[in-house]
């Protein structure tokens, strides 16, 4: 779905007030305070607050959908490489929208029906199928091993990506980057990530168990 930019000038101050305050605790007047708008306004646009947050999702949705496909279509890359990309299109995705990411933690947990969720599932389906894409792939290309669990190891590899983000203030005292400016900080965490799925990924491909 196109949106305005209007709409996705409210979508983003939503976003962020629902990562702060959670879905419940925010109401359409925080929203159009936020956004500097009429209250009715909200409704105009999106109808309900419900289907605001749906907005939100679709719209990250299906930007994420539109990365993926260009990279399962580059065909001057190698699957390994493919993968590679992949994995800085994620890590970069979940430094960048952090706001987004806390509000789809919460909804995995307390919503596992309606239409968020069915948006949720597709991304989680749109992921697999890229990944199984590329899997197929590299083995049909001699690259990868042949015995590969793949949701497993998306659960290591998003698992590992997520909590680092979600709990990067332990992170950031344990290992005494306390210092570090945020955007320093998420540069360096950015980088390490990257760099140690990669490496988790090149040993489940490509070694055989």
């Amino acid at each position: 779905m196109e949106y305005s930019e209007k709409q996705l000038q409210i979508m983003k101050k939503a976003e962020k007030l629902f990562a702060e305050k959670g879905y419940n605790g925010t109401s359409v007047r925080d929203i159009a305070e936020k956004a500097g708008i009429n209250l009715a306004m909200v409704s105009y646009y999106f109808g309900s607050k419900e289907k605001l947050l749906e907005a939100v999702f679709d719209y990250r949705i299906g930007m994420t959908k539109q990365l993926l496909s260009d990279i399962l279509h580059k065909t001057n890359l190698s699957s390994l490489e493919k993968m590679n990309l992949l994995i800085d299109v994620y890590v970069k995705k979940i430094i960048e929208q952090q706001p987004f990411n806390k509000i789809l933690a919460r909804e995995q947990v307390v919503n596992t029906t309606g239409h968020t969720a069915n948006l949720i599932l597709q991304m989680k389906r749109t992921y697999m199928d890229t990944v199984l894409s590329l899997i197929r792939e590299g083995q049909k290309k001699g690259e990868f091993q042949k015995h590969i669990d793949v949701s497993l190891l998306m659960t290591t590899i998003i698992g590992t990506a997520n909590h680092l983000v979600t709990t990067k203030h332990y992170y950031r005292q344990l290992n005494n980057y306390e210092e570090l400016s945020d955007e320093a900080f998420n540069k360096l965490i950015e980088k390490k990530l990257r760099n140690h799925i990669k490496f988790i990924l090149k040993a489940s491909l490509t070694y055989e168990s």
